[in-house]
């Protein structure tokens, strides 16, 4: 009725084996199983064929039921060649709704956002204005009141079919706000309070690109398995505005020494950038990524720097299966570590070892006893140091240091 176009499927009451198995074949393969009160793709399971559907209608329940206490589900037809693009829209109480235009959340793993972007690289201005449009009569439909993110899935022929509407802001919500200059957050509390939307549909006037990466604790190598522990480190590029808005921008929910446990979300922090043009904002992106600095749990961090240099992701190409297809080159790591990487280690390794040794002496019998020194003095001379390393390539190397005073001479071999 709202003229908002549907994935082909089966969305019925009835979860009877039968009827599912019937109108699989109705509506052709491959296709998705969906889980009724699923978000973030869990319970989803793609079947190719019809020998393939017991098992993961059996799969998609149980996880459905685990997840969110409901395993009724739905199919829809699977779209080739798929893109995830949202539009972010606001209605008041007064009857009005404006779009503030799209991000593209393509770029997936597990079926959950790791990277989105504004504007969508695959739009035309003609099939952007048709879906903006769709996500506001979408919205009014229903009566719709406050934030809310009107999600579309669109095929190679660019055929775009309405998947969700998520009913509040959601985590990629500062791409908006870095292309539009408005404080969405804002924006819901003037709306609560009864107020007018702050600005009209011809008012609102985005610029520049923006892209946002999730920085997780979790490990890639592992099928993005959560990670656990303490975070060491945590630093990040220092945020930089230009005179209008943000160009470098970092939500986050830790800080240096925080735990992190397994009971919630990986999601450390997200980092945000804006640009003049896609180009720019992705080499920002880039330099972000290169400045940030994350030891502790297993993190996502080499991989997204992967990611924002990939061919495809630079061309605009990455569509929802590209995580999957890609992955064996985004997780190769043949990349030496920097020498300066074991210095630093090496040297912060030296100097708590010999804070350790002077704890110990001031608590002995003779605080100033040579024994208790930790240094390089030998019988037959200066003798360096010997630290020896692995890394996660099963590299050996090693270290020499000789200490002068308070600096150090380093010495090294293959590492």
């Amino acid at each position: 009725e709202a003229e908002v176009p549907v994935v082909p499927g089966y969305h019925g009451e009835s979860q009877d084996i039968e009827i599912l198995y019937m109108e699989a074949q109705k509506i052709g393969f491959p296709l998705l199983i969906k889980p009724v009160a699923g978000g973030g793709g869990r319970g989803m399971r793609r079947v190719n064929q019809l020998s393939q559907f017991d098992e993961a209608l059996t799969l998609s329940r149980s996880e459905a039921k685990t997840a969110f206490g409901d395993d009724a589900v739905l199919l829809e037809r699977f779209i080739s060649g798929p893109r995830h693009i949202e539009f972010q829209i606001f209605s008041d109480h007064q009857g009005n709704t404006v779009h503030l235009h799209e991000r593209e959340c393509s770029i997936q793993r597990r079926h959950q956002k790791i990277l989105e972007e504004s504007p969508s690289p695959f739009l035309d201005d003609s099939l952007r204005n048709q879906m903006a449009e769709a996500s506001v009569r979408a919205a009014q439909a229903v009566h719709y009141l406050g934030a809310g993110t009107v999600e579309f899935i669109v095929g190679e022929n660019r055929s775009f079919y309405f998947i969700e509407m998520n009913t509040r802001l959601q985590v990629e919500h500062p791409v908006t706000e870095l292309r539009t200059g408005l404080d969405l957050v804002e924006w819901q509390i003037r709306v609560a309070a009864g107020q007018d939307l702050p600005l009209k549909q011809d008012q609102i006037r985005p610029e520049g690109n923006a892209i946002e990466v999730r920085i997780c604790a979790e490990n890639p190598e592992r099928g993005f398995l959560p990670s656990s522990g303490i975070l060491d480190v945590l630093e990040f590029a220092e945020a930089e505005s230009v005179p209008s808005r943000p160009r470098i921008r970092i939500d986050r929910g830790f800080e240096k020494g925080d735990r992190i446990g397994i009971h919630y979300d990986s999601m450390l922090a997200k980092l945000i950038v804006h640009g003049e043009d896609r180009e720019q904002a992705l080499q920002t992106m880039q330099y972000a990524l290169s400045q940030t600095a994350l030891i502790g749990p297993e993190s996502n961090l080499a991989f997204l720097q992967k990611l924002v240099s990939h061919p495809d992701v630079i061309q605009g190409k990455a569509d929802t299966l590209f995580i999957d297809s890609s992955l064996p080159e985004l997780l190769q790591t043949e990349e030496s570590v920097p020498e300066w990487i074991y210095w630093a280690c090496a040297i912060t390794y030296l100097k708590s070892e010999q804070q350790q040794a002077l704890r110990k002496a001031e608590h002995s019998n003779n605080p100033h006893s040579p024994w208790h020194a930790y240094d390089n003095w030998r019988l037959g001379g200066m003798e360096p140091h010997r630290i020896a390393f692995r890394d996660q390539q099963d590299h050996h190397g090693e270290l020499r240091l000789l200490g002068k005073n308070s600096d150090f001479e380093i010495i090294t071999e293959s590492c």
